[in-house]
């Protein structure tokens, strides 16, 4: 299984109560850029490292479970 890492974005945003509006504003960017970032199931890791810190939530941490996982499967 992989990570829909726009999917997750998206979904802990709406689990902090957060419009789309402030975080498109907390990126410097337009609302449509946020919603292309929500349609991506890779990111820049630069881009994912600002979204980790903007929503205090380490993305990073999602991927190193999943990797730790599918290690533990292939054991």
């Amino acid at each position: 299984m992989s990570i829909h890492i726009g999917k997750l974005i998206k979904s802990v945003l709406k689990l902090q109560g957060r419009s789309v509006t402030w975080f498109a504003k907390m990126l410097n960017c337009n609302r449509c850029n946020v919603y292309n970032i929500f349609k991506k199931e890779n990111l820049d890791t630069e881009l994912l490292k600002r979204i980790s810190i903007i929503l205090n939530h380490n993305f990073f941490q999602e991927f190193s479970d999943e990797m730790n996982l599918q290690m533990y499967k292939n054991s």
